[in-house]
């Protein structure tokens, strides 16, 4: 089994932890966490051990900076994809994106590095979800949208359809 480091062991670091549970044994960096093996500074140490690492922070900008330091480093970063999501055979989700449990990532459309489809979100499709960004539980990207990198849909937000080329005239009946 393939061992995975994990920065950050909060919520969202938890989370991951169990999206990828059976799939991945998993360790945690955290500064202040008793589940932590060490700080996260220290992720250098664990390259021999750990071929994947992610870090699992909900603020796009830090967790754009730590996805550089751990490629720099040369750790590879998994694809995260909860077995109870839903992604299209055409969707293309990059190295360090991550799929939640119950979302839903359409036909056509791309989540980039680091990008969160989170509990319950649902990018539709021919849409792109940019690098780090970040799309909050519940949050819905209808057909045809980019979601620029690091941006973050709030729940319960709804992005309007915008017309596709080639799919029609962009009128839902």
């Amino acid at each position: 089994m393939e061992k995975l480091l994990i920065l950050g062991a909060g919520g969202y670091g938890r989370t991951v932890a169990e999206a990828v549970s059976g799939r991945f044994e998993v360790a945690f960096l955290d500064d202040a966490s008793p589940l932590a093996k060490a700080p996260c500074e220290k992720y250098a140490q664990f390259l021999n051990e750990y071929a994947f690492a992610y870090p699992a922070f909900g603020d796009n900008v830090l967790r754009a900076h730590w996805l550089q330091r751990l490629k720099a480093a040369g750790f590879r970063l998994p694809v995260i994809r909860h077995i109870q999501s839903f992604v299209s055979p055409s969707a293309v989700l990059a190295p360090g994106s991550v799929v939640l449990a119950m979302a839903c990532v359409g036909t056509g459309s791309v989540v980039e590095e680091g990008a969160i489809v989170n509990i319950g979100a649902i990018l539709d499709h021919d849409c792109v979800l940019g690098a780090c960004a970040h799309l909050a539980p519940g949050a819905v990207v209808k057909a045809g949208n980019r979601v620029p990198a690091q941006a973050k849909i709030d729940s319960g937000c709804v992005l309007a359809r915008v017309p596709v080329a080639g799919k029609g005239n962009g009128v839902h009946v």
